[in-house]
């Protein structure tokens, strides 16, 4: 019988923080099998939650600065600082959709916040940053990020460029900073998609940033123009990174602009936890997601608990708002079932109202479903 329980979310965006998921599982778990030894891990991908999960794993000060956000209005972008000294922080605080108000575009929509928040944080002393890239509002490459850094970006007439996607198709010349950032930076990065192409940047994510089907080329001739300038420019061919399509290009443009590292952020957080240790002492593995669809094969919290479980011999299941087109590659990599809270047509306000006790419910069928089949 399963008495082992390392559960292991992240979280459900735009409902559920991996915390609270975390909690209603363990619930349904306690309730049916009150013996139980239950491990308790929020994940995050680098996206909605990651410095609220590093926190709460390693402890550390939360922070914030002010900074421009992707609409141009100033928000106060959160970060942390943990207790050796290294920064954490999520793009999506300074250049998130969740701080546009009014309508999206990609065209205009800016990286600024991301590059003022690495400067806030080097003021405050930090040297070493994980920054997680996902949730962003932005398709600019991260050129506005580096404009803030002191990077500049010139048209074939010499004259200066505002760093913004409109711009992208415009800029001839590519300008250094006149001192270096003098930060490691380590971005958590939840996808593999190159920065252009049918599964790049524009085309896989720009529709839910506002781009309309007939701005799309537009966006793309941009991202593609622009990664032939950093070619010439800098010597530095970032368009088939893997990872560069990322948030926007900003995929790219953390080797690019701050000579930094990608690397899955699940894979990031779960070494910082030991990950593999709690495997050791675990029966089986539940993890999740908002939706579970053909892109969580790709570099997702399922898959990379998933993986890490199946090496390891540990059974492990999902449980996820949502289960969508091409979920069935997952079971190729570690995760041996994956179910659904939404069992019926709705909207996100219906979603967002029920959500809490869904998933409630989903979790106590599935553990009495797995006690049953455990004898």
């Amino acid at each position: 019988m399963f008495k082992r329980f390392l559960i292991a979310p992240d979280s459900f965006k735009g409902t559920m923080s991996a915390k609270e998921i975390c909690a209603i599982i363990e619930k349904a778990v306690k309730l049916i099998v009150p013996d139980a030894q239950i491990c308790l891990l929020p994940m995050s991908d680098g996206g909605e939650g990651m410095t609220e999960s590093y926190l709460e794993l390693l402890g550390g000060e939360r922070a914030g600065a002010p900074v421009c956000g992707p609409d141009g209005r100033q928000v106060m972008a959160e970060y942390g600082i943990l207790p050796d000294g290294t920064g954490v922080a999520e793009m999506a605080s300074a250049a998130g959709l969740t701080l546009v108000y009014g309508k999206k575009d990609p065209f205009t929509a800016t990286t600024r916040g991301v590059g003022e928040l690495l400067k806030a944080m080097r003021a405050r002393g930090v040297r070493r940053v994980l920054l997680g890239l996902g949730g962003s509002a932005t398709n600019d490459c991260g050129i506005g990020m580096a404009g803030a850094l002191g990077w500049r970006f010139l048209g074939a007439d010499g004259r200066e460029l505002e760093p913004t996607a409109q711009n992208m198709e415009k800029i001839e010349h590519i300008l250094r900073p006149d001192e270096e950032l003098g930060m490691d930076v380590t971005a958590a990065c939840d996808v593999n998609n190159p920065l252009f192409g049918a599964d790049g940047a524009t085309y896989t994510f720009g529709r839910q940033k506002g781009a309309e089907r007939e701005t799309l080329a537009a966006l793309e001739r941009g991202v593609i123009h622009l990664a032939g300038v950093i070619r010439r420019e800098l010597g530095m061919d970032a368009a088939f990174i893997e990872g560069a399509g990322a948030a926007g290009g900003m995929g790219a443009a953390v080797p690019v602009f701050l000579g930094g590292t990608l690397k899955p952020g699940a894979e990031l957080l779960m070494d910082a936890a030991n990950f593999d240790g709690m495997l050791k002492q675990a029966d089986i593995v539940i993890t999740g997601e908002g939706r579970l669809d053909g892109q969580s094969a790709h570099g997702k919290v399922p898959v990379g608990v998933g993986m890490r479980a199946k090496k390891m011999g540990v059974p492990c299941i999902a449980l996820c708002g949502s289960v969508g087109k091409g979920a069935d590659e997952v079971y190729a990599h570690g995760i041996s079932a994956a179910f659904s809270a939404v069992n019926r047509p709705a909207d996100m306000e219906e979603i967002k109202r029920t959500c809490r006790d869904d998933l409630a419910s989903l979790a106590d069928s599935v553990v009495r479903l797995l006690i049953l089949g455990s004898g």
